[in-house]
């Protein structure tokens, strides 16, 4: 018998048989290899809608490789003998195995991407890592835009790519004669509420994902959420019906929403793709190509199609350049030395803030917030309480389904938490109740009042926003971004500065905000 000539080692989040780590495959010399275990959904604590999400996605894909008739060798959480680890099932596949070379797509995540390097340099061999061709760029690419800036902000990022890609792109100037449409894409519902909206698209656990679902609430009881909800794309097919469903019914007001909350409505006109695209169901470009194309036909405004483009060509490209350039030093930044401990009910949804409640109730039912929901509630109150980011980050990574460590590091401790001092975000983004009141959130009937600084019907956040600024004042006189802010603290009077410091102690202390 022939020496098998490649073993082409495929992640959970690597689930395209396209992918580069398939270039030149012969079935007759070679094999896949895939491994589910216990560490990727234990190393943080893993809700149940992300477990099943990564493990249905993989037996599906699993299933798509052996219809190609390719050789898989294929480990499953309930094998008897799971060593736990991809480390430890990769070190034993490869004694059996006895290939001549190990190739993989570059992996999204540090920590793996070092662990599978060793184990396959000690067993003798070199680890083919190739390109990732579901982005836009490279690394070499964000290495080099990078060179030499002492901060690196979207914008130029962003622009440089719309140019290079010819997205929304008249000759050398963008479509519409500006880049952005910012300005256009911070609207409300209003009272009224956001009407009638596009329902959910879901997708029916078919026999396999009954099958993963069973095993999560076994083997994973304890975790955090639950599958009564599970409905998220799991294949190819399933995924290119998600994003057809986003183009035609929500992507014509997705901009004029996007920052827009609405207590109850989890899913309003955001994509919901970030899974499948973090999966590699779908790839960045044909997903910003879609965009462009309904663009082009005159079924959205282009202050939607280039909202929605900027999250895919822009952030996401711009994270993932933050996340390779920085590691691994990025991980432990805590450029605020905040140290504070994450409430014990961002895992219960148990508060009586209505608007943590709703976000985080959502988050263990569906594995899923928006954009607005992670940053301005869930991360707001966090940075404004003086969370150490590892533990914010950690949640983040435990909760969503969309999360994998190379896009969700950067954005929470970078974006959200301000870890990395200014590196990623201009300023810290804080704000009083009052925004999360004028985005939408549910504020109407909640015990605290917004408007509030100091006493017990005070919003949380605004008590934790002056305390913030107070804070951190020296720090934040010298950002000129947040220069008007650091002034109207200036104007509190030692009466008022000492009421926030003890409503803030409390706060801290879980006197206040914690459901009896």
């Amino acid at each position: 018998m022939n020496r098998l000539r490649a073993l082409v080692v495929v992640l959970g989040d690597q689930l395209d048989p396209g992918a580069a780590a398939f270039d030149g495959f012969d079935p007759a010399q070679d094999a896949a290899w895939m491994a589910e275990v216990d560490e990727e959904s234990t190393h943080v604590w893993s809700s149940k809608q992300r477990i099943a999400l990564f493990l249905s996605a993989m037996r599906h894909f699993a299933q798509v490789l052996r219809a190609a008739g390719w050789p898989l060798h294929y480990a499953r959480l309930d094998d008897p003998g799971t060593r736990g680890s991809l480390a430890a099932e990769l070190q034993a596949s490869l004694a059996t195995l006895a290939p001549q070379r190990v190739v993989m797509t570059a992996p999204g995540d540090w920590r793996v991407r070092q662990s599978l390097k060793a184990v396959v340099e000690a067993a003798g061999l070199t680890l083919e890592l190739r390109e990732d061709r579901h982005f836009f760029t490279t690394m070499s690419d964000f290495a080099a835009h990078a060179k030499g800036r002492k901060s690196l902000r979207l914008e130029y990022f962003y622009r440089e790519l719309r140019q290079r890609h010819g997205v929304l792109m008249q000759d050398d100037q963008p479509v519409g004669g500006q880049w952005n449409f910012d300005a256009d894409n911070r609207e409300a519902f209003g009272t009224a509420g956001p009407g009638t909206l596009p329902s959910r698209t879901t997708f029916e656990p078919d026999a396999i994902t009954r099958e993963v679902i069973t095993l999560v609430n076994e083997r994973f009881a304890r975790h955090p959420g639950t599958l009564s909800s599970f409905a998220w794309p799991v294949t190819r097919e399933q995924a290119l019906q998600a994003l057809q469903r986003f183009i035609e019914q929500r992507l014509p007001l997705f901009g004029r929403y996007e920052d827009a909350m609405w207590p109850g409505e989890p899913w309003l006109y955001h994509s919901q793709l970030s899974a499948a695209l973090n999966l590699k169901l779908l790839s960045a470009p044909e997903v910003v190509q879609a965009a462009a194309a309904a663009y082009q036909a005159g079924h959205v405004p282009l202050q939607s199609a280039e909202g929605f483009i900027r999250q895919i060509l822009g952030w996401r490209e711009y994270v993932r350049g933050i996340y390779w350039t920085q590691m691994p030093s990025y991980a432990e930044r805590n450029a605020l030395d905040a140290q504070q401990d994450l409430p014990a009910w961002y895992w219960t949804g148990r508060t009586d803030m209505a608007c943590l409640q709703d976000a985080i109730t959502q988050t263990l039912q569906h594995g899923y917030a928006h954009h607005i929901q992670r940053l301005m509630v869930t991360g707001l109150f966090a940075l404004l309480l003086g969370v150490r980011p590892q533990r914010v980050h950690e949640w983040y990574l435990s909760v969503y389904v969309d999360a994998v460590e190379w896009v969700e590091l950067p954005n929470t401790l970078g974006m959200s938490q301000y870890g990395d001092g200014g590196l990623m975000a201009s300023k810290p983004y804080v704000a009083t109740g009052k925004y999360i009141q004028r985005m939408g959130g549910p504020c109407v009937g909640c015990r605290y009042d917004p408007a509030l600084r100091e006493g017990e019907r005070a919003c949380p956040y605004t008590t934790l926003y002056w305390d913030f600024l107070m804070r951190h004042e020296s720090l934040l006189a010298k950002n000129a971004r947040m220069a008007l802010q650091v002034k109207n603290v200036a104007r509190l009077s030692d009466a008022q500065r000492q009421a926030v410091k003890q409503r803030a102690e409390a706060i801290r202390g879980g006197a206040v905000g914690t459901a009896a």
